[in-house]
């Protein structure tokens, strides 16, 4: 934890309102500034990194309304990252928490593994078990964070376990630019139609399409999880796959993802062998929307008679900054009318794997969410990242997409 990012804190209250579990619980050590303290006085050796230290950091989503919100550039986002690397160096969890994490990020980071998960998904869902697990007098049993996994499990068909992304794909008519593309874990394998979206729409509008067949995790659910040493050797192995490329820009559809991947100059400043390098990589990542957005439309978009409401993913609209072009890019479909969402942004729960490590206060947020949603009306909610789509849609009835996917479907119907 850097004392000099913690002196940046005036405790000046702006973060309050911003911050979601401020909001549910209005406990001051569960805001931002709290935490900051909280922080202060374990640097200073005035508090110990116990259990309730720990459980006010946990109990953070690292959706970065604070960063957002802060008028004096306090970069809580390194503070809070920071803190949870020091409680997996310094803190023993009791054994429950310590498996049921080592479990999560033994099935999450990897293509790999996710296949294999989603293969015994569809074993799940096909056998009839999911049916029995979901009933009530079932269900109950469970404990809270096995049911917080089931509830979050998409549908799984077998194309799910053996779907890959093109190595290159080629520009529809002149090309215009060249752009790697990030084709992620979660969102190859239970996610592809959006990463088969994401290909159609870029070709159509002139880009050529390169996905490294060796490129693996980015590391982001690992850097925000506190396992800083795991995830900066999966930044490393990144950069050494898109880096050699010639490139104009790297493309990530998946906020989380896309976050992680524009940091990794800060994460490997220190590596004299990657520092440069990653940081060349860093300036090249642009989320989906951002590349689309800054390019004037060639495929010819038919209608779509739909109200749409977007939903801003925290990683997307706080940690990167990008909130209009995803908007501007649904305006662009003919038939199209978006919804606007009143609840001021906040989070929706899902922030990387706090719906499954929290999940009272994340199906708390989901539902508050949900109720916002609901009252725009909207036949078809949008949103940028696959946590968001995951913990939203179990709460929805209505669709839940990704930007991109509306874009290939309006690029199916005859323009106007």
């Amino acid at each position: 934890m850097d004392r000099e990012l913690i002196d940046d804190c005036v405790h000046c209250g702006f973060c309050l309102p911003a911050c979601p579990t401020y909001t549910l619980w209005g406990e001051e050590m569960d805001s931002p500034r709290g935490r900051i303290h909280l922080m202060k006085t374990a640097l200073e050796g005035d508090s110990p990194i116990d259990s309730t230290w720990v459980g006010h950091m946990d109990a953070c989503l690292g959706c970065m309304a604070c960063v957002t919100a802060c008028p004096s550039g306090v970069r809580y986002d390194e503070l809070i990252e920071s803190a949870r690397a020091t409680i997996e160096h310094e803190h023993r969890r009791a054994w429950p928490d310590r498996l049921f994490r080592a479990l999560l990020f033994r099935a999450f980071p990897g293509r790999r593994r996710l296949r294999v998960a989603a293969l015994a998904g569809w074993l799940y869902q096909r056998l009839g078990v999911a049916w029995l697990v979901r009933r009530p007098w079932v269900s109950r049993r469970l404990p809270q964070r096995i049911r917080a996994v089931e509830s979050i499990l998409p549908p799984v068909t077998l194309r799910s376990v053996t779907r890959r992304t093109a190595a290159n794909t080629p520009a529809v008519g002149p090309a215009r630019l060249r752009v790697g593309f990030l084709t992620g874990c979660v969102q190859e394998v239970f996610f592809g139609a959006v990463n088969e979206a994401t290909v159609q729409v870029l070709t159509a509008e002139g880009c050529e399409v390169v996905a490294p067949a060796a490129q693996g995790c980015c590391g982001a659910l690992e850097l925000h999880g506190g396992r800083e040493a795991s995830a900066l050797n999966r930044a490393r192995r990144l950069v050494d796959v898109f880096a050699p490329l010639e490139l104009d820009a790297i493309v990530v559809n998946a906020a989380g993802c896309g976050s992680a991947m524009k940091d990794y100059g800060r994460l490997l400043a220190d590596d004299p062998r990657y520092a440069e390098r990653a940081s060349a990589v860093a300036d090249k990542v642009r989320d989906v929307t951002e590349v689309l957005a800054g390019l004037e439309p060639r495929g010819g978009y038919g209608a779509l008679d739909l109200t749409v409401a977007y939903h801003d993913a925290c990683h997307l609209a706080h940690a990167q900054g990008v909130r209009n072009e995803p908007r501007v890019l649904l305006s662009r479909i003919p038939g199209v009318a978006l919804r606007p969402v009143l609840d001021d942004g906040h989070c929706c729960g899902s922030a990387g794997i706090y719906n499954l490590v929290e999940p009272e206060a994340a199906a708390e947020l989901g539902r508050r969410k949900a109720q916002a949603l609901v009252a725009t009306g909207a036949d078809v909610v949008a949103t940028t990242n696959p946590g968001c789509a995951l913990q939203i849609g179990r709460e929805l009835s209505c669709r839940v997409v990704h930007p991109v996917e509306l874009l290939a479907e309006a690029l199916g119907r005859t323009p106007a």
